[in-house]
């Protein structure tokens, strides 16, 4: 049954990088609530699913025998932080792309060549997290469907970055790139058990990338966000994991 509905749930994943831009739902609300109510649960999820989930990975960090890990087995957040200033330059990437871009051609979107970097980059990190989800799997039904939620949230405000950065590209090609990539990883990781070191190692460094895009994307900024919804979202996820 888990296998069942994990895959679904992956699916489900991808779908939601394909409609999201389309969804007549959320166009009915402001962005501003929607957006603050995501941060809020996407908050939660850091806090109370990815730090803990990173002292595990210190474990199977310090378990791999690999000459390329020695120095960084007691430092999984140093991991994170790495990863977190590799996304960081990756958004000021995009953002100087589509400013000189739209300076040069007036286009209010990235060059192609940065186009392409970014949805790769963004590619991997789904596939990652589509392959952790499939871990998560074993746990219950409860805690999938959670998860579930807390990143299908957090994929809805990616999913509107991506499109400011990237306009038709992103709708042409690049929507379609992520949401095959979440369910591939899904895929992966029911037809194999990759090296669980290996896998530690790649979590820190995309633990980083979550904590920025929840910091950059789910928390608006001043006069642009809702504190009622943000701590209604925080709120919802803390109880639903306390059940």
């Amino acid at each position: 049954m888990i296998n069942v509905l994990g895959f679904g749930l992956a699916i489900g994943l991808g779908i939601t990088h394909v409609l999201v831009g389309r969804s007549l739902v959320l166009n009915k609300f402001p962005k501003e609530r929607w957006a603050s109510f995501a941060g809020g649960v996407s908050i939660a999820y850091v806090f109370l699913n990815v730090f803990p989930e990173l002292s595990h990975t210190q474990t199977e960090i310090e378990d791999w025998e690999h000459w390329l890990v020695n120095y960084f087995e007691n430092h999984v957040y140093l991991l994170s932080l790495v990863g977190l200033s590799l996304f960081y330059a990756l958004e000021r990437l995009a953002r100087r792309s589509r400013n000189h871009n739209h300076k040069m051609h007036g286009k209010n979107e990235t060059e192609s060549g940065v186009f392409w970097f970014h949805i790769a980059f963004f590619a991997v990190y789904n596939a990652v997290l589509g392959y952790l989800f499939r871990e998560s799997a074993v746990h219950g039904v409860v805690d999938c469907i959670l998860l579930f939620f807390a990143l299908g949230l957090h994929f809805v405000v990616n999913d509107v970055a991506l499109r400011r950065h990237h306009r038709q590209a992103y709708d042409h090609v690049g929507r379609w790139i992520l949401a095959v990539s979440i369910v591939a990883g899904w895929l992966v990781g029911a037809i194999t058990a990759l090296n669980e070191g290996a896998i530690a190692v790649t979590w820190a460094l995309i633990a980083g990338g979550v904590v920025f895009n929840v910091l950059k994307e789910e928390m608006p900024e001043d006069g642009k966000s809702d504190v009622s919804f943000f701590v209604g979202g925080m709120l919802l996820y803390v109880l639903l994991l306390s059940f």
